[in-house]
Protein backbone atom coordinates (compact mmCIF):
# COMPACT_ATOMS: atom_id res chain seq x y z
CA UNK A 1 0.00 0.00 0.00
CA UNK A 2 1.44 2.97 -1.12
CA UNK A 3 1.46 6.44 1.29
CA UNK A 4 -0.83 9.30 0.00
CA UNK A 5 2.21 11.65 -0.02
CA UNK A 6 2.15 15.58 -0.68
CA UNK A 7 3.23 16.28 -3.94
CA UNK A 8 6.13 18.91 -4.29
CA UNK A 9 6.12 21.31 -7.02
CA UNK A 10 9.21 21.26 -9.03
CA UNK A 11 8.95 24.53 -10.32
CA UNK A 12 8.87 25.76 -6.26
CA UNK A 13 12.59 26.16 -5.03
CA UNK A 14 12.08 24.61 -1.67
CA UNK A 15 14.42 24.81 1.37
CA UNK A 16 15.11 21.95 2.96
CA UNK A 17 12.99 22.11 6.05
CA UNK A 18 9.88 22.33 3.55
CA UNK A 19 10.92 19.04 2.11
CA UNK A 20 10.44 18.15 5.62
CA UNK A 21 6.99 20.15 6.70
CA UNK A 22 5.62 19.80 3.73
CA UNK A 23 2.79 22.68 2.51
CA UNK A 24 1.49 24.65 5.62
CA UNK A 25 -2.04 23.54 6.86
CA UNK A 26 -4.78 26.53 6.32
CA UNK A 27 -6.46 24.61 10.01
CA UNK A 28 -3.55 24.23 12.32
CA UNK A 29 -5.62 25.15 15.08
CA UNK A 30 -4.67 27.25 17.75
CA UNK A 31 -1.02 26.66 18.56
CA UNK A 32 -1.58 27.93 22.33
CA UNK A 33 -2.87 26.19 25.58
CA UNK A 34 -7.12 26.28 25.26
CA UNK A 35 -8.27 27.99 28.24
CA UNK A 36 -10.08 25.36 30.49
CA UNK A 37 -10.32 21.90 29.98
CA UNK A 38 -9.06 20.16 27.23
CA UNK A 39 -10.35 16.86 25.90
CA UNK A 40 -7.75 15.36 24.23
CA UNK A 41 -7.83 12.31 21.41
CA UNK A 42 -4.57 9.53 20.63
CA UNK A 43 -4.68 7.04 18.52
CA UNK A 44 -2.15 4.30 19.40
CA UNK A 45 -1.87 0.53 18.88
CA UNK A 46 0.25 -0.60 21.82
CA UNK A 47 -1.99 -3.03 23.98
CA UNK A 48 -2.70 -1.67 27.65
CA UNK A 49 -2.48 2.21 26.14
CA UNK A 50 -5.78 2.73 27.65
CA UNK A 51 -4.34 1.92 30.98
CA UNK A 52 -1.52 4.31 31.03
CA UNK A 53 -3.84 6.80 29.71
CA UNK A 54 -6.08 6.31 32.88
CA UNK A 55 -3.22 7.29 34.90
CA UNK A 56 -2.33 10.24 33.79
CA UNK A 57 -6.72 11.47 33.65
CA UNK A 58 -6.92 10.31 37.40
CA UNK A 59 -3.43 12.08 38.26
CA UNK A 60 -1.44 14.61 36.49
CA UNK A 61 -4.13 15.39 33.82
CA UNK A 62 -6.89 15.70 36.10
CA UNK A 63 -4.54 18.47 38.08
CA UNK A 64 -4.23 20.11 34.64
CA UNK A 65 -7.75 19.71 33.45
CA UNK A 66 -6.35 17.79 30.51
CA UNK A 67 -8.28 14.16 29.70
CA UNK A 68 -6.80 11.33 26.88
CA UNK A 69 -9.04 9.39 25.46
CA UNK A 70 -7.17 5.86 23.66
CA UNK A 71 -8.77 4.85 19.97
CA UNK A 72 -7.16 1.65 20.12
CA UNK A 73 -5.49 1.65 15.92
CA UNK A 74 -4.25 -0.79 13.55
CA UNK A 75 -0.24 -0.45 13.22
CA UNK A 76 2.23 0.05 10.14
CA UNK A 77 0.99 1.23 6.92
CA UNK A 78 -3.18 1.42 7.99
CA UNK A 79 -2.30 3.68 10.17
CA UNK A 80 -0.08 6.03 7.95
CA UNK A 81 -2.47 6.00 5.42
CA UNK A 82 -5.69 6.48 7.61
CA UNK A 83 -4.33 9.51 9.73
CA UNK A 84 -3.09 10.98 6.65
CA UNK A 85 -6.32 11.01 5.49
CA UNK A 86 -7.87 12.14 8.64
CA UNK A 87 -5.59 15.19 8.78
CA UNK A 88 -6.86 15.89 4.91
CA UNK A 89 -10.22 16.10 6.42
CA UNK A 90 -9.02 18.30 9.24
CA UNK A 91 -9.96 15.28 11.36
CA UNK A 92 -6.87 14.05 12.52
CA UNK A 93 -6.70 13.08 16.36
CA UNK A 94 -4.99 15.00 18.88
CA UNK A 95 -2.38 12.60 19.18
CA UNK A 96 -0.86 9.53 17.17
CA UNK A 97 1.30 6.29 17.98
CA UNK A 98 3.68 6.76 14.68
CA UNK A 99 6.91 4.20 14.14
CA UNK A 100 10.01 6.29 13.50
CA UNK A 101 9.93 5.61 9.71
CA UNK A 102 6.91 6.76 9.65
CA UNK A 103 7.60 10.22 10.76
CA UNK A 104 9.25 11.75 7.27
CA UNK A 105 5.81 10.51 5.45
CA UNK A 106 3.39 12.21 8.39
CA UNK A 107 6.09 14.87 8.02
CA UNK A 108 6.14 15.80 4.38
CA UNK A 109 1.80 15.29 4.38
CA UNK A 110 1.75 18.20 6.97
CA UNK A 111 0.29 15.84 9.83
CA UNK A 112 2.30 16.37 12.46
CA UNK A 113 2.89 19.95 14.47
CA UNK A 114 6.63 20.89 15.57
CA UNK A 115 6.67 20.76 19.65
CA UNK A 116 9.96 21.66 19.86
CA UNK A 117 9.08 24.69 22.14
CA UNK A 118 6.70 22.44 24.44
CA UNK A 119 8.63 19.17 24.55
CA UNK A 120 12.31 20.13 23.27
CA UNK A 121 14.32 19.81 26.66
CA UNK A 122 13.74 16.34 27.13
CA UNK A 123 15.77 15.73 24.82
CA UNK A 124 18.70 14.34 28.00
CA UNK A 125 16.37 11.90 28.54
CA UNK A 126 17.66 9.79 25.52
CA UNK A 127 19.91 8.33 23.16
CA UNK A 128 21.10 10.67 20.57
CA UNK A 129 20.56 7.99 17.73
CA UNK A 130 16.63 7.72 19.06
CA UNK A 131 16.21 11.79 19.21
CA UNK A 132 17.79 12.17 16.15
CA UNK A 133 14.69 10.13 14.40
CA UNK A 134 12.27 12.51 15.68
CA UNK A 135 14.33 15.43 14.81
CA UNK A 136 14.63 14.47 11.24
CA UNK A 137 17.47 16.20 11.34
CA UNK A 138 16.06 19.63 12.08
CA UNK A 139 15.43 22.14 14.68
CA UNK A 140 12.29 20.74 14.67
CA UNK A 141 10.79 18.03 17.15
CA UNK A 142 7.94 16.51 15.41
CA UNK A 143 7.49 13.15 18.24
CA UNK A 144 8.63 12.24 21.39
CA UNK A 145 10.80 8.65 21.11
CA UNK A 146 8.16 5.91 22.97
CA UNK A 147 10.03 2.63 22.75
CA UNK A 148 12.78 1.51 20.82
CA UNK A 149 14.36 -2.01 19.15
CA UNK A 150 17.75 -2.06 19.63
CA UNK A 151 19.70 -4.93 17.49
CA UNK A 152 21.30 -7.99 19.44
CA UNK A 153 22.76 -10.94 19.07
CA UNK A 154 20.78 -14.12 20.42
CA UNK A 155 22.79 -17.40 20.68
CA UNK A 156 21.92 -21.12 21.99
CA UNK A 157 24.07 -21.66 24.94
CA UNK A 158 23.99 -25.24 25.11
CA UNK A 159 24.58 -25.37 21.33
CA UNK A 160 27.64 -23.07 21.36
CA UNK A 161 29.32 -25.15 24.22
CA UNK A 162 28.53 -28.68 22.91
CA UNK A 163 30.25 -27.52 19.55
CA UNK A 164 33.04 -25.66 20.66
CA UNK A 165 31.75 -22.13 19.25
CA UNK A 166 32.81 -18.69 20.67
CA UNK A 167 30.23 -15.79 20.11
CA UNK A 168 31.57 -13.66 17.53
CA UNK A 169 31.85 -10.03 18.61
CA UNK A 170 32.95 -8.93 15.05
CA UNK A 171 31.08 -9.70 11.75
CA UNK A 172 34.09 -11.48 10.95
CA UNK A 173 34.06 -13.50 13.53
CA UNK A 174 29.97 -14.57 12.64
CA UNK A 175 30.93 -15.53 9.80
CA UNK A 176 33.85 -17.60 10.76
CA UNK A 177 31.32 -19.30 13.61
CA UNK A 178 29.10 -19.71 10.45
CA UNK A 179 31.54 -22.08 8.69
CA UNK A 180 32.87 -23.53 11.51
CA UNK A 181 29.24 -25.04 12.83
CA UNK A 182 28.69 -25.80 9.26
CA UNK A 183 31.67 -28.10 9.29
CA UNK A 184 30.94 -29.72 12.61
CA UNK A 185 27.14 -29.95 11.80
CA UNK A 186 26.13 -29.90 8.40
CA UNK A 187 22.66 -29.81 9.36
CA UNK A 188 23.25 -26.92 11.41
CA UNK A 189 22.91 -23.55 10.05
CA UNK A 190 23.96 -20.30 12.70
CA UNK A 191 20.99 -18.14 11.17
CA UNK A 192 18.84 -17.73 8.22
CA UNK A 193 18.91 -14.20 5.60
CA UNK A 194 14.90 -13.04 5.96
CA UNK A 195 14.18 -11.39 2.73
CA UNK A 196 10.70 -10.82 4.55
CA UNK A 197 12.39 -8.49 7.21
CA UNK A 198 13.36 -5.44 5.39
CA UNK A 199 13.25 -3.43 9.18
CA UNK A 200 15.97 -5.49 10.40
CA UNK A 201 18.17 -5.54 6.78
CA UNK A 202 17.70 -1.60 7.19
CA UNK A 203 18.84 -1.55 10.83
CA UNK A 204 21.46 -3.45 10.24
CA UNK A 205 22.48 -1.35 7.44
CA UNK A 206 22.08 2.22 10.03
CA UNK A 207 25.10 -0.07 12.07
CA UNK A 208 27.31 0.08 8.92
CA UNK A 209 26.59 3.82 8.93
CA UNK A 210 24.18 4.13 6.08
CA UNK A 211 21.62 6.98 5.84
CA UNK A 212 19.44 5.57 2.67
CA UNK A 213 17.58 9.15 2.89
CA UNK A 214 19.06 12.74 3.14
CA UNK A 215 18.32 16.46 1.99
CA UNK A 216 20.21 18.97 0.47
CA UNK A 217 18.44 22.27 -1.03
CA UNK A 218 15.14 21.55 -2.05
CA UNK A 219 15.85 18.06 -3.27
CA UNK A 220 15.86 13.89 -1.30
CA UNK A 221 18.83 12.07 -2.07
CA UNK A 222 18.63 8.29 -1.64
CA UNK A 223 21.77 6.07 -0.70
CA UNK A 224 20.17 3.21 -0.41
CA UNK A 225 23.16 1.76 -2.32
CA UNK A 226 25.76 3.50 -0.52
CA UNK A 227 28.87 1.79 0.22
CA UNK A 228 27.97 0.53 3.96
CA UNK A 229 25.03 -0.97 2.68
CA UNK A 230 26.53 -2.43 -0.02
CA UNK A 231 29.06 -3.44 2.68
CA UNK A 232 26.07 -5.40 4.52
CA UNK A 233 24.91 -6.56 1.70
CA UNK A 234 27.66 -8.48 -0.23
CA UNK A 235 28.42 -9.77 3.56
CA UNK A 236 24.91 -11.47 3.78
CA UNK A 237 24.70 -12.12 0.32
CA UNK A 238 27.94 -14.09 0.47
CA UNK A 239 27.46 -16.17 3.34
CA UNK A 240 23.60 -17.27 1.70
CA UNK A 241 25.66 -18.02 -1.60
CA UNK A 242 28.27 -20.43 -0.23
CA UNK A 243 26.00 -21.77 1.89
CA UNK A 244 27.55 -20.99 5.19
CA UNK A 245 23.56 -20.22 6.50
CA UNK A 246 20.13 -20.48 5.39
CA UNK A 247 18.51 -18.62 2.86
CA UNK A 248 14.79 -19.02 4.20
CA UNK A 249 12.77 -16.54 5.47
CA UNK A 250 11.17 -15.92 9.27
CA UNK A 251 8.46 -16.20 11.23
CA UNK A 252 7.17 -19.35 8.95
CA UNK A 253 6.56 -22.47 10.69
CA UNK A 254 9.47 -23.72 9.16
CA UNK A 255 11.67 -21.36 11.34
CA UNK A 256 9.86 -21.80 14.55
CA UNK A 257 10.81 -25.39 13.86
CA UNK A 258 14.66 -24.61 13.15
CA UNK A 259 14.37 -22.67 16.25
CA UNK A 260 12.97 -25.53 18.42
CA UNK A 261 14.67 -28.27 17.12
CA UNK A 262 18.06 -26.40 17.32
CA UNK A 263 18.56 -26.86 13.40
CA UNK A 264 19.16 -23.06 13.73
CA UNK A 265 21.54 -22.19 16.81
CA UNK A 266 21.40 -18.01 16.63
CA UNK A 267 19.32 -14.82 15.64
CA UNK A 268 20.51 -11.27 15.12
CA UNK A 269 16.95 -9.84 16.19
CA UNK A 270 15.95 -6.40 18.80
CA UNK A 271 15.36 -6.37 22.40
CA UNK A 272 11.90 -7.68 21.86
CA UNK A 273 12.75 -11.19 20.67
CA UNK A 274 12.06 -13.20 24.30
CA UNK A 275 8.73 -12.51 23.60
CA UNK A 276 8.76 -14.04 20.21
CA UNK A 277 11.40 -16.94 21.47
CA UNK A 278 8.57 -18.13 23.78
CA UNK A 279 6.37 -18.54 21.41
CA UNK A 280 8.43 -19.76 18.26
CA UNK A 281 10.66 -21.83 20.43
CA UNK A 282 9.09 -23.05 23.33
CA UNK A 283 11.14 -26.60 23.96
CA UNK A 284 14.16 -24.14 24.29
CA UNK A 285 13.41 -21.90 27.07
CA UNK A 286 16.70 -21.36 29.66
CA UNK A 287 18.83 -22.61 27.01
CA UNK A 288 19.53 -18.92 25.15
CA UNK A 289 21.97 -16.20 25.52
CA UNK A 290 21.61 -12.32 24.81
CA UNK A 291 24.94 -10.79 23.58
CA UNK A 292 25.81 -7.39 21.55
CA UNK A 293 25.77 -7.34 17.94
CA UNK A 294 28.85 -8.01 16.38
CA UNK A 295 30.90 -4.68 15.35
CA UNK A 296 32.47 -4.04 11.89
CA UNK A 297 35.32 -2.77 14.03
CA UNK A 298 36.33 -4.69 16.93
CA UNK A 299 35.84 -2.98 20.72
CA UNK A 300 32.70 -0.92 18.82
CA UNK A 301 29.75 -0.75 20.16
CA UNK A 302 27.30 0.42 17.68
CA UNK A 303 23.95 -0.94 16.88
CA UNK A 304 21.14 -0.49 14.63
CA UNK A 305 17.50 -0.56 15.13
CA UNK A 306 14.49 -2.71 14.21
CA UNK A 307 11.08 -1.17 15.50
CA UNK A 308 10.17 1.24 17.72
CA UNK A 309 7.93 3.81 17.94
CA UNK A 310 6.68 7.79 18.89
CA UNK A 311 4.07 9.75 20.26
CA UNK A 312 3.44 12.97 18.02
CA UNK A 313 1.11 15.64 18.25
CA UNK A 314 -1.10 16.44 15.09
CA UNK A 315 -1.34 19.98 13.21
CA UNK A 316 -4.91 19.38 13.31
CA UNK A 317 -5.42 19.34 17.45
CA UNK A 318 -6.70 22.61 18.97
CA UNK A 319 -4.87 22.61 22.23
CA UNK A 320 -0.82 21.41 20.89
CA UNK A 321 0.34 22.46 24.21
CA UNK A 322 -1.83 20.25 26.47
CA UNK A 323 -1.30 17.05 23.76
CA UNK A 324 2.70 17.67 24.12
CA UNK A 325 2.35 18.24 28.02
CA UNK A 326 0.80 13.78 27.97
CA UNK A 327 3.43 13.15 25.51
CA UNK A 328 6.03 14.66 27.63
CA UNK A 329 4.92 12.92 30.76
CA UNK A 330 4.03 9.41 28.79
CA UNK A 331 7.63 8.68 27.44
CA UNK A 332 9.76 10.73 30.47
CA UNK A 333 7.68 10.12 33.84
CA UNK A 334 8.74 7.26 35.61
CA UNK A 335 5.20 5.82 36.84
CA UNK A 336 4.24 6.46 32.60
CA UNK A 337 6.62 4.11 31.59
CA UNK A 338 6.42 2.02 34.54
CA UNK A 339 3.13 1.30 33.09
CA UNK A 340 4.14 1.18 29.19
CA UNK A 341 6.85 -1.40 30.69
CA UNK A 342 3.68 -4.00 32.38
CA UNK A 343 0.93 -2.80 29.91
CA UNK A 344 2.12 -2.64 27.42
CA UNK A 345 5.45 -4.85 27.14
CA UNK A 346 7.35 -2.36 25.01
CA UNK A 347 11.00 -1.61 25.48
CA UNK A 348 11.18 2.01 26.61
CA UNK A 349 12.81 4.80 24.24
CA UNK A 350 14.14 7.16 27.43
CA UNK A 351 17.41 5.68 28.92
CA UNK A 352 16.43 5.65 32.89
CA UNK A 353 13.96 3.21 32.41
CA UNK A 354 15.90 0.65 30.45
CA UNK A 355 17.10 -0.84 33.80
CA UNK A 356 15.48 -1.00 37.25
CA UNK A 357 11.62 -1.06 38.06
CA UNK A 358 9.42 -3.13 35.94
CA UNK A 359 13.19 -4.18 33.79
CA UNK A 360 14.87 -5.22 37.02
CA UNK A 361 14.16 -8.77 36.31
CA UNK A 362 15.50 -10.28 32.87
CA UNK A 363 12.43 -11.86 30.74
CA UNK A 364 11.33 -15.63 32.36
CA UNK A 365 12.73 -16.79 28.79
CA UNK A 366 16.18 -15.73 29.58
CA UNK A 367 16.24 -16.38 33.56
CA UNK A 368 19.69 -17.74 33.27
CA UNK A 369 20.64 -14.27 32.23
CA UNK A 370 19.61 -12.11 35.20
CA UNK A 371 21.67 -9.23 33.75
CA UNK A 372 19.53 -8.98 30.43
CA UNK A 373 18.31 -5.57 30.84
CA UNK A 374 21.39 -4.17 32.23
CA UNK A 375 23.58 -5.58 29.46
CA UNK A 376 20.56 -4.35 26.78
CA UNK A 377 20.56 -0.89 28.55
CA UNK A 378 24.59 -0.44 27.42
CA UNK A 379 23.43 -1.50 23.89
CA UNK A 380 21.19 0.90 23.52
CA UNK A 381 23.22 3.36 24.32
CA UNK A 382 24.69 2.83 20.97
CA UNK A 383 22.35 3.18 18.53
CA UNK A 384 23.52 4.70 15.27
CA UNK A 385 21.31 7.17 13.97
CA UNK A 386 18.67 6.54 11.26
CA UNK A 387 17.74 8.93 8.23
CA UNK A 388 14.44 7.98 7.14
CA UNK A 389 12.70 9.60 3.78
CA UNK A 390 9.21 9.90 3.22
CA UNK A 391 8.68 6.69 0.61
CA UNK A 392 10.18 4.23 3.06
CA UNK A 393 7.71 1.56 2.57
CA UNK A 394 8.40 1.62 -1.17
CA UNK A 395 12.29 0.95 -0.43
CA UNK A 396 11.01 -2.18 1.88
CA UNK A 397 8.55 -3.56 -0.99
CA UNK A 398 11.12 -3.05 -3.45
CA UNK A 399 13.46 -5.06 -0.09
CA UNK A 400 10.99 -7.77 -0.43
CA UNK A 401 10.60 -8.84 -4.03
CA UNK A 402 14.49 -8.36 -4.86
CA UNK A 403 15.94 -9.57 -1.79
CA UNK A 404 13.53 -12.92 -2.11
CA UNK A 405 14.49 -13.70 -5.62
CA UNK A 406 18.07 -13.34 -4.48
CA UNK A 407 18.28 -15.15 -1.35
CA UNK A 408 15.89 -17.86 -3.16
CA UNK A 409 18.25 -18.19 -5.94
CA UNK A 410 22.12 -17.58 -4.02
CA UNK A 411 22.60 -14.88 -6.48
CA UNK A 412 24.11 -11.25 -6.42
CA UNK A 413 22.27 -9.69 -3.45
CA UNK A 414 24.45 -6.43 -4.86
CA UNK A 415 22.10 -6.58 -8.27
CA UNK A 416 18.90 -6.92 -5.37
CA UNK A 417 20.04 -3.92 -3.82
CA UNK A 418 20.77 -1.75 -6.76
CA UNK A 419 16.86 -2.68 -7.98
CA UNK A 420 16.04 -1.49 -4.24
CA UNK A 421 17.21 2.10 -5.14
CA UNK A 422 16.27 2.28 -7.99
CA UNK A 423 12.52 1.45 -6.99
CA UNK A 424 12.77 3.96 -4.43
CA UNK A 425 14.10 7.01 -6.74
CA UNK A 426 11.79 6.33 -9.10
CA UNK A 427 8.74 6.49 -6.75
CA UNK A 428 9.54 9.79 -5.05
CA UNK A 429 9.83 11.36 -8.93
CA UNK A 430 6.91 10.09 -9.06
CA UNK A 431 5.62 11.52 -6.53
CA UNK A 432 6.89 14.75 -7.46
CA UNK A 433 9.80 15.21 -4.72
CA UNK A 434 12.84 16.82 -6.15
CA UNK A 435 15.60 14.31 -6.22
CA UNK A 436 19.50 14.66 -6.54
CA UNK A 437 21.14 12.21 -8.35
Amino acid sequence: MKYRTVAVSTAAALAATALLSGCGSDDSGDESAASGPASLTYWAWAPGMDKVADIWNKGPGKEAGITVTVKKQASGDDLVTKIITAAKAHKAPDLVQAEYQALPTLVSNDVLADISEEAGDVEKEFAGGIWQQTTLGSDALYALPQDSGPLMFYYRKDLFEQYGLTVPTTWDEFAETARALKKKAPDKDLTTFSSNDSGLFAGLAQQAGAKWWTTGGDKWKVAIDDPATQKVADFWGGLVEEGAIDNQPMYTPAWNKALNTGKQVAWVSAVWAPGTLTTAAPETKGKWAMAPLPQWKAGENVTGSWGGSSTAVTNDSKDKKAAAAFAKWLNTDPTALAALVKEGGIYPAATAAQTGGALSKAPDYFSGQPGFYTEAAKIAQGTAPAAWGPNVNVAYSAFKDNFAAAAKNKSDFGAALSAMQDATVADLKKQGFGVSE
